[in-house]
């Protein structure tokens, strides 16, 4: 967490900084895995799928204020949802223009300060406005109880004073330097407690002026920082209801806001009512026995959400409500389909090797680890699949034949391993019927979690996933799911990482099953009445 020791911001400045600063701590967290999700450049027309409503124009007042509405919503739900979440300090790229024209810009303002400071006699007139940002900075450290710090500060800082000094010769600026690094380090964090030391080593007033401004902008950073730790808990109890007023006033200003979410929530539908088509539970057997989801609103919304871990990024908008989450469902669907088929790899050799090697403490980690390191970026477009996994099959039966030979069983013999890569090579293929199992037990997995309820333990591990099972329950727990509870009326609960998400639906759930009950003969209702129906 650096920052150019330059000259202090304007108050426009300041605002603009703030934004930079906002706007790529929003982009920037958890780097190595977004580098490489791939953005989407393109996007289907409308023009091809029925409007929900017609478009309408919107003035430039309505679209600034919705703009900025969306802006803060973002800003409070990556807070929410982000335990992490730090604001840091816009990072220009080394040789841009603006990082050019910056450095030029401040190097002038130093040299002219250094000039006055040269004169004989010397010029304060930038040193004292340069004194009274600094004042200015230590005061908001100060919390309203601080009377003693905020009364010291106000009268060695004198900017009046100052002046008549400076006027009569008598201004010491080593003198006020030593009281502005004292009270830093009365103010700072313990971090920074080694940049302070370095401050007083500097006796020149230039280099000294610019470490000073340097280490208060970390710490105005590590303010920053601890209040969004403090507001932390208060957004999560609001968050909910503030993002669905956020989203209810866009909705009122453009109704066709929320179209891909209404397509999203009907595919959904339709898919669960196609399954029950296909699938009809047999004479005496319930729905839920028979394995199909039952067609009501919780069934929906775990579907759809299942499905979004299958969506086409590069060809499909996102539902419109989960925009803030896009990134993370991203990582998410990078994540499974990697752990897929590291599963599949797995289950392949522990079927050849068989029960010499299952039950051992340790061998299944060891492998999965040499497995991660191989598969990293294989979603990158310059990954090749093929050599990736000939090299894990090569990795693999090394490890299988030194295990085997320490614990007294016969190594593999060439014809053993020679199968063994192959079968491994194989799951490179997009039809392989391996990893297509291994895929459907994951995705059954997730939805038994989506539907278990808040119960303590996970719904049973499907078989052959066992060597991946804390991996699938890391994902279940901090990835994007929240189970749904039923207790007594059914209660809607929403994906842990998407608040955004209730604001969906303009009612509560029970308004919503209140309405279905009202809609009795209706069946066969779609997803679009989730959305169209207002209280």
């Amino acid at each position: 967490m650096s920052q150019d020791p330059d000259i202090p911001h304007t108050s426009e400045e300041k605002s603009s900084d703030s934004e930079d600063i906002q706007e790529d701590s929003l982009n920037n967290p958890d780097q190595s895995m977004r580098e490489r999700i791939r953005q989407s450049t393109s996007s289907p027309h409308r023009c091809n799928r029925a409007q929900s409503s017609p478009p309408r124009l919107v003035s430039m007042k309505e679209l600034m204020e919705t703009a900025k509405g969306v802006s803060n919503m973002a800003l409070a739900h990556e807070i929410v949802v982000n335990g992490g979440f730090q604001i840091k300090p816009a990072e220009l790229p080394e040789g841009s223009l603006e990082k050019t024209v910056k450095e030029i810009v401040h190097k002038a303002f130093w040299d002219c300060l250094e000039a006055q400071l040269s004169e004989d006699p010397p010029t304060y007139d930038q040193s004292i406005k340069l004194v009274g940002e600094i004042k200015e900075t230590l005061l908001s450290f100060l919390l309203p109880g601080h009377t003693r710090l905020r009364n010291q500060i106000t009268e060695v800082l004198d900017l009046e004073l100052i002046k008549q000094e400076a006027v009569n010769g008598a201004l010491d600026i080593s003198k006020l330097a030593e009281f502005i690094i004292g009270m830093m380090g009365t103010l700072c964090a313990p971090v920074r407690d080694e940049e302070i030391k370095k401050l007083k080593d500097i006796h020149e007033i230039v280099p000294l002026f610019r470490a000073i401004f340097y280490v208060l902008d970390l710490m105005k950073m590590d303010m920053a920082n601890f209040a969004v730790s403090s507001i932390r808990p208060h957004l999560m109890q609001q968050s909910v209801e503030y993002e669905r007023e956020k989203f209810q006033k866009i909705f009122e200003k453009q109704p066709n806001s929320l179209d891909f979410v209404t397509d999203w929530l009907q595919e959904a539908s339709d898919d669960l009512a196609n399954l029950k088509c296909k699938n009809p539970p047999s004479p005496g057997v319930g729905a839920a026995a028979s394995g199909v989801p039952v067609l009501c609103p919780a069934a929906v919304q775990n579907w759809a959400y299942l499905k979004l871990l299958k969506w086409d990024h590069v060809h499909r908008p996102f539902p419109e409500t989960l925009l803030m989450d896009h990134t993370r469902f991203q990582e998410m669907q990078l994540e499974l389909e990697q752990l897929t088929l590291t599963g599949a790899i797995l289950l392949v050799m522990f079927n050849v090797v068989g029960a010499a090697l299952s039950n051992l403490p340790g061998f299944a980690d060891k492998i999965k680890t040499i497995i991660k390191v191989l598969l990293t970026g294989m979603h990158l477009p310059s990954f090749n699949l093929s050599e990736s996994l000939a090299t894990v099959g090569e990795k693999v039966c090394a490890e299988v034949n030194s295990c085997l030979s320490q614990h007294g069983f016969t190594p593999f013999t060439i014809e053993k391993e020679i199968a063994l890569k192959g079968q491994i090579q194989t799951l490179g293929n997009s039809d392989n019927t391996i990893c297509k199992l291994i895929d459907s037990r994951i995705q059954t997995f997730l939805e038994s979690y989506l539907t278990s309820g808040h119960q303590k333990s996970f719904p049973a591990i499907p078989g052959g996933l066992g060597p991946i099972q804390r991996e699938m329950e890391e994902i279940a727990v901090n990835g994007c799911f929240k189970p749904i509870t039923t207790d007594g009326a059914l209660e809607l609960q929403w994906p842990k990482c998407c608040c955004s998400s209730k604001a969906m639906f303009w009612f509560s759930p029970q308004q919503f099953l209140r309405e279905m009950k009202v809609r009795k003969q209706k069946t066969n209702y779609s997803a679009c009445d989730i959305l169209v129906y207002e209280i």
